[in-house]
């Protein structure tokens, strides 16, 4: 806790005891020890209890309270104890001590709080965080695989084109004729598809526009509708020889796209 506020757990105190003691000064219990420490973490001021910090008995806070002789603690001007470290993530370890439970602000990581639990040597709260990251990473690999498809609309010369700059993951999956467009060339629906984890899935693809929603399909053995999403995209058209025969390529990228 940040100076200024006080630590109440038990019966350690009623009211902070910055502003009930003359001067502004922690009080002393009955054997003239002040039951109230300060701490200069990395610059910015805590107030607690001994209490608090003496929860484990293994820890370097409990033997700074103790006045062990083999810590070389320097002290401010304010008598708070110096501590060379980052004080964002000792708010939570401190927290801990205060009421044995792990609260994280979403811009903390585990893996800063496990930094300080192991220079300050909380061995409950070490295992609890490593038990957390343990649980984060195994949920992270086990994210279920799905398939997004996409249905690029394009004419019968740039097929070779747009097979062969595919990238990102995207696979041909068929080839689909339509007819004829203008200009009487024929026009084929290409449909590609890219695996990607449940996280991912959940955003819109960026490149593309929202044509239709098809009907729902089941997919795996979750008991949950998909729909297959058809997208498109406008392509600058680009000239071809004269020469070029659409028909006998058109075959032969669909002969190819069968055998994927």
């Amino acid at each position: 806790m940040a100076e200024n506020s006080c630590d109440i757990s038990g019966q350690d105190c009623r009211r902070c005891p910055v502003l009930s003691s003359p001067g502004g000064k922690p009080p002393t219990s009955f054997n003239g020890t002040s039951k109230w420490v300060r701490l200069n973490v990395g610059g910015t001021h805590f107030l607690t209890t001994r209490q608090t910090l003496c929860r484990d008995p293994k820890s370097f806070l409990y033997r700074l309270c103790q006045a062990d002789p083999d810590l070389d603690s320097d002290k401010d001007d304010s008598g708070a104890y110096l501590i060379d470290r980052d004080p964002v993530y000792f708010g939570p370890v401190l927290n801990y001590l205060r009421h044995g439970k792990l609260v994280l602000n979403r811009d903390l990581t585990e893996e800063g709080v496990l930094e300080e639990a192991e220079f300050y040597n909380i061995t409950s709260l070490i295992k609890l965080i490593k038990d957390k990251i343990r649980e984060r990473d195994t949920k992270t690999t086990q994210l279920p695989v799905k398939h997004v498809y996409r249905v690029l609309q394009c004419q019968e010369e740039e097929l070779t084109q747009m097979v062969s700059t595919m990238s990102d993951g995207w696979k041909f999956e068929q080839l689909v004729s339509i007819g004829y467009g203008r200009a009487q060339k024929s026009e084929f629906l290409l449909i590609v598809s890219r695996e990607v984890k449940w996280e991912e899935s959940v955003h819109p693809a960026q490149s593309g526009e929202l044509v239709s929603i098809g009907s729902s399909y089941n997919y795996g053995t979750e008991d949950q509708a998909e729909f297959l999403c058809v997208v498109s995209k406008e392509l600058h058209n680009q000239p071809y020889g004269p020469n070029s025969q659409p028909s006998e390529k058109a075959k032969i990228l669909q002969e190819r796209g069968s055998r994927i």
